[in-house]
């Protein structure tokens, strides 16, 4: 008798989950697996079939915004605001983080229904205390306080003394952003705490941790800005249109602002959330588990066969005795050399799943790995290698630029690349035309892409080890720029039939060139409309 390994993915309940609803029953269950197949076989189930067309414009439609950009424009607002509102700058404050730092709605709001808005934020009227009190009670600690110096309270007028209230605006600064809607302390009242009396009772490193909320609260609440999501970037990103995601931060980090993934044209975000979540989560794993092992019947843990023998036994505590071929039980085992055509269909299909899967992520990473290397290596050329090839053959950086724009173009390239293969991998099975044409464009750009990049790499290696090489700087000056404008010319083919969705495959489909004249002829027409050749 041969023991299986066990394979751990989880608990029994998750493990049952995934083979199915009833763990015992000998027959493994696959559906869950090829759903997603079936749905890419499926035009109008596919994310291509239904991507939006992107065009990007030629000039760019966002603005870099530093930290004394964003602090100037949000003064600038609430400046606006409390003006036109005749409110103070804090009331201000108040009204734009309410409608996201929009003054236009804040004005729309306010002058179509004042009374609501105030009582919507808590800005209430100024209840003043009773002139003839001699003592008051604070209405956190109770205690009973004979001046009035020693008391504050919101417009509500609820009283607290000092110290407490310091405390209870303290505490939620502490706590994090949620300060930014302070309320009264009386759990009855909706009373707001304004950016003034928080500035006039707590010590300058609440203030300042205060104003930092208060700062970022500009980009995160509105609709219209972003931060950079490059590692310890503080710079932010205001989209003015909806033309053309990818964006590039002034720390050289490029990301889609709408999804604030890695930059990822021509693909679509939904086809990229859709690619990052089967490489973060688990499921291609238990694809392969499928795949590769069968569940025990009795507790329904992976097994996977590593011996010759059908016998198996599980693993303690459960010791379980089945065919690896049927999984029946083995005492009452006799033959399974009957053929099940369904079951096998199945197993053949997620094998296939996989393979697929494989194919395109081993080329989407090696892209990606290429390209972080790629941007390393244009460091090189920025900071070292035009500076030493200036100085050996008395050329300029101006001069040299063509050497820059070169591993510019591969970095572009290499990121275009990488998501190509997400691009294919979820294109429909049943679209072959598609599917050849995409491959055509892709292998075309790929191959001049690995023309440049090999190049680049290479030669200004050569030049700076010996600069009196078998070719003059010249001819490989003439060859890069070459190399560089042709690579870009794929790229851009390519990206542009992706985008429209490879719609030229319908054209290819309705018309014939002539061989003479290049005329598109309709299919229907066995003579050219333009010289009369026979087809």
């Amino acid at each position: 008798m041969e023991s299986g390994d066990e394979i751990n993915i989880g608990s029994d309940n998750e493990v049952n989950d995934y083979y199915g609803e009833d763990a015992n029953n000998t027959d493994c269950n696959y559906d869950s697996l090829i759903k997603e197949e079936d749905s890419m076989d499926s035009d109008s189930d596919s994310p291509v079939a239904k991507r939006p067309r992107l065009e990007g414009p030629p000039d760019r439609n966002y603005t870099v915004l530093k930290q004394s950009d964003i602090r100037e424009r949000q003064e600038n607002t609430i400046a606006e605001v409390a003006t036109v509102l005749s409110v103070s700058k804090a009331v201000a404050t108040i009204l734009l983080r309410h409608y996201n730092w929009s003054a236009v709605k804040v004005h729309e709001a306010w002058f179509s229904d004042e009374d609501r808005v105030r009582k919507n934020l808590g800005l209430l009227p100024i209840i003043e205390f009773p002139l003839d009190s001699t003592e008051v009670k604070c209405g956190i600690c109770f205690d009973l306080f004979p001046t009035r110096d020693e008391i504050v309270s919101a417009a509500c007028g609820h009283p607290y003394c000092v110290e407490c209230f310091r405390g209870y605006i303290r505490t939620s600064i502490n706590d994090g952003p949620g300060c930014l809607m302070l309320r009264c302390p009386d759990m009855s009242c909706s009373a707001v705490v304004d950016r003034d009396m928080v500035n006039s009772l707590v010590f300058e490193e609440e203030k300042q941790k205060y104003s930092t909320y208060l700062y970022r609260s500009y980009v995160e609440e509105n609709k219209k800005i972003k931060w950079c999501p490059g590692p310890g970037c503080e710079y932010a990103i205001e989209f003015d249109d909806n033309q053309g995601w990818d964006v590039t931060c002034a720390c050289d980090f490029s990301f889609c602002w709408n999804c604030v993934e890695d930059a990822h044209r021509p693909v679509v975000c939904e086809t990229v959330a859709k690619w990052i979540g089967k490489d973060h989560d688990e499921s291609e794993t238990k694809t392969w588990i499928l795949a590769q092992t069968k569940p025990c019947p009795k507790c329904a843990k992976p097994i996977e066969k590593n011996a010759g023998c059908m016998h198996m036994t599980c693993n303690p505590p459960c010791n379980h005795q089945f065919c690896w071929i049927c999984l029946g039980d083995w005492r009452k085992h006799r033959k399974c050399n009957g053929y099940k055509e369904d079951k096998e269909k199945e197993v053949k299909k997620a094998k296939r799943h996989v393979k697929k899967y494989n194919h395109y992520y081993e080329r989407w990473a090696a892209n990606n790995l290429s390209r972080q290397k790629a941007v390393s290596d244009l460091r090189t050329v920025i900071t070292e290698q035009i500076e030493k090839l200036g100085e050996i053959y008395g050329k300029t950086q101006f001069q040299l630029r063509f050497i820059l724009e070169a591993w510019q173009q591969i970095v572009e390239c290499r990121r275009v690349l990488k998501w190509t293969y997400a691009y294919g991998y979820y294109l429909p099975r049943g679209e072959k035309a598609k599917k050849l044409l995409f491959e055509f464009l892709q292998g075309e750009a790929e191959a001049g892409l690995e023309r440049l990049h090999e190049y680049a790499e290479k030669e200004v290696r050569q030049f700076l080890k010996d600069p009196e090489g078998s070719v003059n700087f010249e001819e490989f000056e003439l060859k890069l720029k070459s190399l560089t404008g042709i690579t870009k010319n794929y790229f851009e083919k390519l990206v542009r039939a992706l985008e429209n969705g490879l719609s030229e495959v319908q054209t290819l489909i309705e018309y014939w060139n002539c061989d003479l004249c290049t005329f598109a002829n309709s299919w229907k027409n066995v003579t050219c409309e333009m010289c009369q050749t026979h087809q």
